[in-house]
């Protein structure tokens, strides 16, 4: 177990908040979560997403889920990456968390993305877990910008970024035209406006070991 971390040492990296664990999915955690997934993310008629990915029937969704989260692995640059953290509650996984970057050192800019499982939404999970990597990214990955994006029928997302401080910055239409572009709307934090407000303390293991990774080494 021990080489196992040491050859990959994301799998250490561990951010915990008062209810939630965030850390990457082991091969054994991919399972889990896929099964989370495919029991639903989203109410009948909604759409969160630009690509309807949990609608894909078995067993391709489940194909097409590992193979996702095995290529962020395989493409992982110091400079451009992307960190799917999975949502451990009360032992459960509930969902993901990711934070990604591309030309990060020199952008300093990160962008966030998520879902939850369905019997895991309103519990304010969303908010913590978004919470959560907002601190690490600022007091760990020292980033001078994080942003996100939600379609305008997402209220939840919306709710979420505005309720931790990001400003809207932009609206715009994303989608391809045969399939209908949707308004989607643009926020940001910086760390000004991060700092400014009371903020959810957090725990974070085995950064020093996988710092690297992020292109921190200087």
């Amino acid at each position: 177990m021990g080489d196992f971390w040491q050859f990959w040492p994301l799998f250490g990296l561990n951010i915990r908040s008062e209810r939630l664990e965030l850390r990457m999915p082991t091969d054994p955690d991919l399972f889990d979560l896929a099964k989370t997934a495919r029991g639903g993310v989203y109410a009948p008629g909604e759409m969160p997403f630009l690509v309807p990915w949990t609608e894909t029937p078995s067993p391709d969704f489940e194909y097409n889920f590992l193979q996702y989260h095995w290529g962020l692995r395989s493409a992982w640059n110091p400079d451009s990456w992307r960190l799917e953290l999975g949502i451990h509650v009360d032992g459960q996984l509930a969902g993901a968390q990711a934070i990604s970057a591309d030309g990060f050192r020199e952008h300093r800019t990160i962008s966030t993305g998520s879902w939850l499982g369905r019997s895991f939404q309103g519990k304010g999970y969303g908010k913590e877990m978004r919470a959560a990597v907002l601190a690490f990214s600022f007091d760990y990955l020292h980033a001078d910008w994080v942003t996100s994006s939600a379609f305008v029928d997402n209220p939840a997302s919306i709710a979420i970024s505005r309720s931790l401080g990001y400003e809207e910055t932009s609206h715009e239409w994303v989608g391809e035209e045969d399939q209908g572009p949707r308004e989607a709307i643009n926020f940001l934090i910086t760390p000004h406006l991060w700092y400014a407000r009371e903020r959810m303390p957090i725990e974070v293991d085995g950064f020093d070991d996988c710092r690297d990774f992020f292109g921190l080494w200087d």
